[in-house]
């Protein structure tokens, strides 16, 4: 890993400036020291913004601010933001034209060893390369928000992209301490926000239909599933339920109230007409309002510190 990350001394290009641009720069800054980072937003309070975000991210980080700010600059241009990048990591709108443009314009400045990352959450590499001359060097990482404290990343290459730069975009983040996961074939949303909207629109089918309030759902998922997953996923977690025949007991045991549970699920979500934009959402979202107002993120991401450091301290010691 020493090795990829020496390779990596030089610049790091950051295409798009809102809350996961600025985190993604945050985490390369406080994990590879030797890096450098280009932003390139068009906002006009682009240099007030990320002196501002970026201050209160690497605070209490451990590490010198000032110095590790002399790192960081602001690109007036795209073209400037990737002359000599070793990475190009775009954040811009979910919009594919915006994406198709961008990347093409990229690839015609940047290097041609640089690897080329999208953090989209959901538009395929397969469509933002289709102007792009060399398909290949183009995937997706999509962090799981935000990145700086979260360690997975779902790494989507398109059919096109490279071996060589898969393995390269593997080595570089498993380098600095993250966890990619390769995702084998496109599809809408990746996975896990597959998993987490599946999860959540469930939600929103017992707070419809009056079995359970907002926050007390809340209290069920960080009280069982939410401790539980830290550890195991579902896969493991069921195969430990199943006791010594493993996932094929469990499913033998309780598959009958598994399936009924799932068709319950179809039902009711149809029933009470899930779809987002639908009148379902006033009172859900009222009650979320009423329960939390704004969200005090900084409270969210120490509390998610302390969890991940709390699991991966128990790894080391098994």
């Amino acid at each position: 890993m020493e090795t990829m990350l020496r390779k990596r001394e030089d610049k790091i290009a950051i295409i798009g400036a809102g809350t996961i641009g600025l985190s993604f720069a945050a985490l390369h800054l406080l994990k590879h020291p030797t890096c450098s980072i280009a932003i390139y937003d068009t906002r006009p309070d682009v240099h007030d913004y990320v002196a501002e975000y970026m201050s209160k991210t690497l605070a209490g980080a451990g590490v010198d601010i000032d110095s590790t700010m002399q790192r960081l600059r602001i690109s007036a241009y795209l073209q400037e933001a990737v002359l000599d990048a070793v990475i190009v990591q775009e954040q811009g709108p979910e919009n594919l034209d915006f994406k198709i443009t961008t990347w093409a314009e990229i690839e015609r400045y940047a290097p041609k060893t640089a690897l080329f990352w999208s953090s989209t959450s959901g538009i395929p590499a397969s469509q933002q390369s289709r102007n792009m001359q060399d398909k290949t060097r183009l995937l997706v990482v999509h962090p799981y928000n935000p990145p700086h404290i979260m360690p997975l990343l779902e790494v989507v290459p398109s059919p096109r992209t490279s071996q060589a730069v898969i393995d390269e975009t593997l080595e570089y983040w498993r380098g600095i301490g993250r966890t990619p996961v390769v995702i084998k074939k496109e599809c809408t949303g990746f996975v896990a926000n597959r998993l987490a909207f599946a999860l959540f629109r469930e939600a929103c089918s017992l707070v419809t239909q009056g079995v359970i309030d907002v926050k007390d759902l809340d209290e069920v998922v960080q009280n069982s599933m939410g401790p539980r997953w830290t550890v195991a996923g579902p896969f493991k977690s069921y195969h430990a339920g199943g006791g010594d025949g493993g996932l094929k007991s469990f499913l033998n045991k309780i598959g009958g109230t598994v399936q009924q549970c799932w068709d319950a699920s179809e039902k009711d979500v149809k029933k009470g007409s899930i779809a987002v934009g639908e009148d379902w959402q006033i009172e859900v979202c009222r009650q979320t309002d009423e329960a939390y107002g704004v969200v005090d993120t900084r409270e969210r991401d120490t509390r998610t510190r302390s969890v991940l450091e709390a699991v991966s301290c128990e790894e080391e010691v098994q």
